[in-house]
């Protein structure tokens, strides 16, 4: 059972994550904090140091709703194929998906991070990372059981996709427009299914 400074935190990260997905670091003033809680400022700096570890936290509430949501995409297929295909239809829908989070938080987070806030850039290094790992684990088990084939090797495969689907989010995102996420998607399914399905 979580004692109510506990929940107080849980509530503060959860509701301050799409706030500072949404303006940024530096954009998120203690104003839009205290606003979107409803607690005061002394209330927010009780149950943190900063504004910079409340943004760090934030981000990871946010990294975590990602990671989670992909780690139980996988786990419902069985084999590489069908592992990839799932990706595939969740990265397709992935804007709706990063709505209630404000964006695609490693796009947001990241690129303002960039120049202002080494430890949320750090986190975002880290985030992307793990998904790429995830994608190249995929990608692996793959090649050993003889489902696909790889001109490179798994991580370097991995990297790719993941680009492209980044790539994607953000001129989705920037035109507002999901053809280029939709249209990315596809290709990357026939890519699939043509270069490197066994």
């Amino acid at each position: 059972m979580s004692t109510k400074a506990e929940r107080t935190t849980a509530f503060i990260i959860e509701t301050v994550a799409p706030v500072f997905n949404k303006h940024g670091y530096v954009g998120t003033s203690m104003s839009d904090l205290t606003e979107a809680t409803g607690l005061t400022k002394g209330a927010l700096y009780g149950n943190f140091e900063n504004k910079e570890a409340l943004a760090l936290s934030a981000f990871q509430f946010n990294s975590n709703l990602l990671l989670h949501k992909i780690d139980t995409i996988l786990a419902q297929e069985t084999t590489a194929m069908g592992k990839l295909d799932a990706l595939t239809t969740f990265y397709r829908n992935y804007d709706v998906f990063t709505l209630n989070m404000g964006g695609c938080p490693i796009l947001n987070i990241g690129v303002d991070a960039q120049h202002n806030n080494k430890l949320l850039s750090a986190a975002v290094r880290e985030t992307i990372k793990t998904v790429e790992g995830k994608i190249a684990l995929v990608l692996e088990d793959g090649v050993n059981n003889g489902e696909i084939r790889l001109p490179v090797t798994p991580l370097q495969f991995a990297k790719q996709l993941y680009t492209m689907i980044q790539g994607a989010v953000a001129m989705s995102t920037m035109s507002r427009d999901r053809k280029y996420l939709i249209n990315t998607v596809a290709y990357l399914e026939q890519l699939v299914q043509r270069e490197i399905k066994k």
